[in-house]
């Protein structure tokens, strides 16, 4: 078990969840009262992907971690470079193309 005290908040982080989950993929989905992110992994091969955690905030504590989310990667960007997020692959076509018949 480890404590760490940032912005002078104990914090309790235990073994098991310093190990953390890997994740690739989030969904989001709010209500009025709550914001929902389910964190999973997608492994080539498999068809299903298990959630690996759940996080449920306040509309202000997403607000919260989206602003900190931002600051952080302007943070990385300006020490170790940017952060280039490669075009989607094109899917096959459907359909008809222009001027097919």
């Amino acid at each position: 078990m480890a404590d760490t005290n940032p912005f002078g908040i104990d914090l309790e982080l235990d073994e098991q969840v310093a190990q953390g989950h890997y994740s690739n993929l989030a969904i989001i989905a709010h209500s009025t009262s709550e914001f929902i992110i389910d964190f999973a992994a997608v492994l080539p091969g498999v068809q299903k992907a298990r959630v690996k955690s759940r996080i449920i905030l306040t509309p202000e504590h997403a607000k919260r971690l989206l602003r900190s989310l931002q600051e952080n990667i302007v943070r990385y960007e300006s020490t170790i470079g940017k952060i280039e997020i490669p075009a989607p692959a094109p899917g096959p076509a459907t359909g008809p193309k222009m001027g097919e018949a």
